[in-house]
């Protein structure tokens, strides 16, 4: 009996173990930057490589990495294994666009981000597009102000991204309901009642 347990319980482990891998699989990843790297030692130089990687599941979440290695694969796996460690969850409207504008910051990197009406893709560049097409944002417009540095550019972008606010979330944070804020924005009435 207590081995039928026993085998039971590996079998829900490996359920668990099978959806965790189908997650994975799921995540979708992007080469966004590499670079020869030389370190200088006493006998010449060592060189190497460094890679930068971004990686979401197209349905919310984003996460970035960067690794190096002698090899640019091994500078690869790194990187994405970085970037699985870190992804967070950005609030997206109907799946396919942004909640709101934004603006993001990292170093000498600036960008801007505004939402867009269905139809009109994703308007931006380099670094900037990979971060939005592994996240799964079908519309956007988008603008690199600063740095065309892709690190800060990426950083840039995930930092507006984790600034992005849905109306569940400012109505939980004020103690409303979503209904009663999409009220008080469309009723100009009541909101300069509520600021008296």
């Amino acid at each position: 009996m207590a081995r039928e347990r026993g085998e039971r319980s590996d079998r829900g482990g490996g359920r668990r173990g099978r959806d965790e891998d189908r997650e994975q699989s799921e995540i979708v990843d992007k080469l966004v930057a590499i670079n020869r790297v030389a370190k200088v030692v006493k006998g010449g130089k060592n060189f190497g490589f460094a890679a930068l990687v971004v990686v979401g599941d197209q349905k919310g979440r984003v996460g970035f990495g960067h690794g190096k290695a002698r090899e640019v694969p091994e500078a690869i796996r790194k990187a994405t294994d970085e970037a699985r460690k870190t992804m967070v969850r950005v609030p997206l409207r109907e799946g396919r666009t942004l909640h709101h504008d934004g603006a993001g910051r990292w170093g000498a990197g600036k960008v801007v981000l505004r939402a867009a009406p269905a139809g009109t893709g994703v308007i931006a560049g380099g670094p900037m597009r990979a971060v939005f097409e592994v996240l799964g944002v079908q519309d956007v417009v988008a603008k690199s102000l600063g740095s065309s540095n892709p690190y800060n550019m990426v950083r840039a972008t995930v930092d507006a991204l984790k600034r992005q606010a849905s109306p569940k979330q400012i109505a939980s944070k004020r103690g409303l309901k979503v209904q009663d804020l999409a009220a008080r924005r469309t009723d100009g009435a009541g909101v300069s009642e509520a600021a008296q």
